[in-house]
């Protein structure tokens, strides 16, 4: 079995080259234009270097996550491509998928006019503000006032609090696609090999983003970096597994390869991930397990 993941995800080219991959595995035939413009505009709102946006200033929700979830996303829709699944993904549905995930995220990202701080003061709002720039920069590339609603509902489906069954999918394929792009994020995010080592810096961004809101320190989601760890087994456990398999339809299953019985390397690294928190946890002053 390889290594996980077989791609440096801190490598750009590398993770563009092996989704390129992926896609063309499914349509030999299919057109790259707008997954990979998207991509040169997701790289170039991180780095900085389009229209106003300055670089990220996020050591968590960074570009790496972006391309790490992009992957997660690509690597779903070959397993649903090989295992047949029904109902089919048209080219553009993919497409349209792609670029949901590519700009999940880029609700964090600030311009001059944010102010000061660093974009985790919009952790809480940064799906609408993701949602928001999807809309503003796709038809740019030729996505349609109803294919922006897919996008845009896609990308509305990564929030903690979202529910897919409130959310206005115009059919059941554009709530698939929702799915495949939240499991991503999630899978993407707690698979990563640095996930244990990067929970202090996820709450700094909790933190922030309490501050900048003035939520009450009784109110907060985490008391400290340590409540967050110790709470973060059960978050898996109880909640993201859960979501996974009812609301987003299971569709993390087919990463499995061979589907459906085969091993899922995401499944494989996040239980690593976890063991490695708990044992952690099992050194934490007693009050704070």
């Amino acid at each position: 079995m390889q290594s996980f993941p077989d791609v440096d995800t801190r490598d750009h080219v590398a993770v563009v080259g092996e989704i390129r991959r992926l896609l063309l595995n499914i349509e030999p035939q299919g057109n790259l234009g707008l997954i990979e413009g998207v991509f040169e505009d997701v790289r170039c709102m991180f780095n900085g270097e389009f229209g106003d946006y300055r670089p990220v200033d996020l050591r968590y929700h960074d570009y790496q996550h972006t391309l790490q979830a992009s992957l997660c996303m690509a690597e779903i829709l070959a397993g649903r491509d090989r295992a047949r699944a029904a109902p089919h993904f048209s080219w553009r549905q993919i497409e349209l998928g792609m670029a949901a995930i590519l700009l999940h995220d880029a609700g964090y990202l600030m311009t001059a006019a944010d102010g000061g701080g660093t974009g985790a003061k919009f952790t809480y709002t940064h799906v609408l503000r993701s949602a928001a720039v999807a809309a503003s920069q796709l038809p740019r590339h030729g996505v349609a006032r109803d294919e922006l609603d897919v996008v845009v509902n896609a990308i509305s489906c990564t929030g903690p609090a979202s529910n897919i069954k409130h959310l206005p999918f115009q059919n059941d394929v554009d709530a698939l696609i929702g799915c495949c792009v939240s499991s991503a994020d999630y899978l993407a995010q707690i698979a990563a090999s640095d996930y244990p080592e990067e929970l202090e810096i996820l709450f700094g961004e909790f933190s922030e983003s309490d501050d900048y809101l003035g939520v009450p320190k009784d109110k907060r989601m985490f008391a400290s970096a340590a409540d967050l760890i110790r709470k973060t087994p059960g978050f898996w456990e109880h909640f993201v597994l859960p979501k996974l398999e009812k609301e987003y339809r299971g569709v993390y299953r087919y990463l499995a390869d061979p589907f459906p019985d085969g091993p899922n390397p995401y499944l494989i690294a996040i239980d690593k991930n976890l063991e490695i928190i708990k044992q952690r946890i099992s050194m934490l002053a007693p009050e704070l397990r």
